[in-house]
């Protein structure tokens, strides 16, 4: 699948997340957070936690989703996590939470998943 059509997916299911969340009772903050260490899909308020979520979904369903999310993705995770709360000078809990979704949009929500 071309780059563009990738991305354009990955933003349709990254609004489809929010929304799922939002329905959950979580407010968000922020789509799309960039650093030089990567990037987190949504970043969203449950209560008082800061909740970093990223959404993954794959045409195999749930399990290669969350089988994408490597060793190596989770410390970029959490280099920019740790860099947003630096910029935005919070020092509140926060959790990694993952959307894994199937091709047809069924959702698993898989709360504070990465440790620290």
């Amino acid at each position: 699948m071309p780059l563009e059509s990738r991305r354009k997916a990955g933003n349709v299911a990254e609004m489809f997340a929010c929304k799922y969340l939002e329905q959950q009772g979580l407010k968000l903050v922020l789509q799309n957070f960039y650093s030089r260490f990567g990037e987190i899909d949504l970043i969203m308020t449950d209560n008082n936690t800061c909740v970093f979520v990223e959404v993954k979904q794959r045409k195999l369903g749930f399990d290669s989703a969350i089988e994408s999310i490597t060793p190596a993705k989770q410390k970029k995770l959490i280099l920019t996590a740790q860099y947003y709360l630096l910029k935005t000078s919070k020092n509140i809990n926060c959790r990694f939470d993952v959307i894994a979704m199937d091709a047809a949009n069924n959702v698993k929500w898989l709360k504070n998943v990465i440790c620290l």
